[in-house]
């Protein structure tokens, strides 16, 4: 949604109803452009619960393809927050996206229900939990929100469950704090990725299978490099009822 064309503001409660899946036109988020200009735009990207995230690697994708449609570039830069993500359009599909800085800490141990759980904290821009194990739902919908709302993050935090496929290759489970279980995160792959390469789990580049589709993250000198399509499937005109 462009900012400059919604009658009233986007608030916590609007959004809410809107990424309702039984009231609203069900969503994982709404990406809301601030401002465009040429080849740069400005995004505030709101969480499904009406919070907002600092970083979202699907979400810039996204809006990098809608500005490079609009402006006829195929190298456009999108800003969010202090973040900077400049991405260039390969072919009709796929965005490559200079994701940034990825800070890894060392792995370290949590109780959750009474159960220790190994996990690696990761930082792009916004926070993450890795932890080794087989991303099955069940396992995913059960230690998603309890790792999630852990003392360990008084600000909460995205979730991954890593299984190694192969030196190149992980399948990833995600829950994403202020979304739950989400078929799909760029964030969360570059995080899974850098956790699997900093501890010896596989080599860059990094082939992510996620239940929505693949990813792939390269990783060099501390910094990320994400790759995935994008495609636009309809347009929705919001209707009266949500009072926009």
């Amino acid at each position: 949604m462009e900012r400059a064309e919604l009658a009233v503001p986007l608030t916590p409660d609007r959004v809410k109803r809107i990424c309702d899946y039984h009231f609203g036109v069900g969503s994982d988020g709404i990406l809301e452009v601030v401002s465009a200009d040429d080849d740069t735009a400005e995004v505030v990207i709101w969480n499904p619960d009406g919070s907002v995230a600092e970083l979202s690697g699907n979400g810039t994708r996204i809006a990098a393809r809608w500005l490079a449609r609009r402006s006829g570039s195929d190298r456009v830069t999108i800003l969010v927050g202090p973040r900077i993500v400049a991405a260039q359009i390969r072919g009709d599909r796929e965005v490559e996206q200079e994701m940034g800085e990825v800070d890894v800490g060392e792995p370290e141990t949590i109780e959750v229900g009474g159960e220790p759980f190994e996990l690696t904290p990761v930082s792009v821009g916004n926070p993450h939990a890795v932890i080794r194990r087989h991303p099955d739902r069940a396992e995913l919908l059960r230690l998603g929100p309890l790792v999630e709302h852990h003392e360990r993050f008084p600000e909460r935090t995205n979730v991954q469950l890593v299984q190694v496929d192969g030196k190149n290759d992980i399948t990833v489970g995600v829950w994403e704090r202020g979304a739950g279980e989400t078929l799909s995160s760029g964030t969360s792959a570059v995080a899974a990725s850098a956790a699997a390469v900093a501890n010896g789990w596989c080599e860059s580049p990094v082939t992510v299978h996620l239940t929505g589709g693949d990813l792939h993250v390269e990783l060099a000198d501390g910094r990320a490099t994400l790759t995935g399509p994008a495609e636009e499937i309809c347009t929705v005109e919001l209707a009266e009822e949500f009072r926009l």
